[in-house]
């Protein structure tokens, strides 16, 4: 029997750029892959079968197969690694079954999950998917997708980051809880990015992005990911705590704009429109029910205080838990060295001495522990670390 890999069609020498349908549902795959062709040609394949001739611009997987029992299976085995491999979009319609599809999306890298019941927003966002891998692909002068590492390269995995975020407050701003699908995406890529070209280069390429709110939850998460990663975590606390930070700011998509982008001080009808955010946040993430109570707790407090000083609740000590204590640290930071429309970004070194004066309102222990990250940090803001 031929080896799953070599398992390539040769059906002439003309390539067709198409879209791949992996199904082993005949009948839907049938529907579907004409609704795809009216845009978009297509090619079906069923488990067990070999990649078209033709060249794939993308993967659409829907299969009915439980993809974490089915593992061990060379087939899909095969299939997963060609998709991470090829650094092409690929779209998992979710069955519906949380921990099968979680499986799934870590099975095939870093997927964009839809719920086929809604089947017309299923070919306008694959023709999204196709037409940003493109562009990018335009901007990196043409150079093809096969060969990439899993994920792509950061540049592209921040693109993607950034879509994510965007999307994510898109729905909060719409009054619908963000997809635990696509933050959970969105934690693995920041997780993976920060794990291999580190802080200062996560923040240099987040950076590059105009768009303060989603910029700052980048920014916010990757710090996580980095103080995770000195804590010694593990991957399990890790994705915890970063999928935390990248959600702490979602309650900011309910606060009017002109308060979020005012150049000059808040009024105090202004300063408590803007508090608002935390408890609006934690308040529409709990209508999802997918995401942790540690997760909640973190949007809803993590402007509280040890010394009782912050907000919504004015929470003390032992009340104030230790992943919001964590990404607390990590929102501070972002927030002095960010760039604001009321100010410029501030050095590595007024950052530690503002946060080192808050000592005491932030967990002293971990600020402590905190300060390697601030020294790493430091020259992405364009000014040498005195940390050292």
């Amino acid at each position: 029997m031929q080896e799953p890999r070599d398992r390539y069609e040769r059906q002439g020498t003309h390539r067709e750029d198409v879209v791949v349908l992996v199904s082993d549902r005949r009948e839907r795959a049938e529907r579907l892959a004409r609704g795809i062709a009216l845009v978009l040609p297509c090619r079906v394949i069923e488990p067990g079968a070999a990649l078209p001739s033709d060249r794939p611009i993308a993967f659409v997987v829907d299969l009915a197969t439980d993809l974490a029992a089915e593992r061990g299976s060379a087939w899909i085995v095969w299939l997963a690694e060609r998709v991470r491999e090829s650094g092409l979009p690929c779209l998992y319609l979710a069955r519906g079954n949380a921990a099968q599809d979680m499986a799934a999306v870590r099975l095939l890298g870093t997927p964009t999950v839809i719920d086929p019941r809604q089947s017309a927003g299923i070919v306008p966002t694959l023709m999204r998917l196709v037409a940003e891998s493109q562009a990018r692909s335009q901007v990196r002068g043409g150079v093809s997708g096969r060969g990439r590492r899993t994920g792509g390269p950061p540049e592209a995995r921040v693109e993607r980051a950034t879509a994510l975020v965007t999307r994510l407050f898109e729905e909060a701003a719409a009054g619908r809880p963000p997809s635990p699908e696509e933050a959970e995406e969105g934690t693995r890529i920041v997780l993976d990015t920060v794990s291999e070209v580190g802080i200062r280069a996560w923040l240099d390429l987040v950076w590059r992005h105009d768009l303060q709110v989603y910029q700052h939850s980048l920014s916010v998460a990757g710090f996580a990911a980095a103080f995770a990663a000195e804590l010694g975590f593990s991957r399990s606390d890790r994705q915890r705590l970063a999928k935390a930070a990248l959600l702490h700011d979602v309650g900011k998509a309910l606060i009017p704009q002109t308060i979020l982008n005012k150049p000059g001080p808040l009024t105090p009808d202004e300063m408590a429109v803007m508090r608002r955010h935390a408890a609006l946040g934690a308040d529409l993430l709990a209508k999802e029910g997918a995401f942790e109570p540690e997760i909640l707790d973190v949007v809803r407090y993590h402007h509280e205080r040890l010394d009782g000083s912050g907000y919504p609740e004015g929470l003390k000590g032992a009340r104030i838990g230790d992943l919001v204590r964590l990404v607390a640290i990590c929102d501070v930071h972002s927030a002095l060295t960010e760039r604001r429309v009321y100010r410029a970004p501030l050095s590595a070194a007024e950052a530690a001495a503002i946060m080192q004066a808050q000592a005491g309102p932030l967990d002293p222990d971990l600020l402590r522990v905190y300060r390697p990250i601030i020294a790493r940090a430091g020259a992405a803001a364009g000014g040498p670390s005195v940390l050292d």
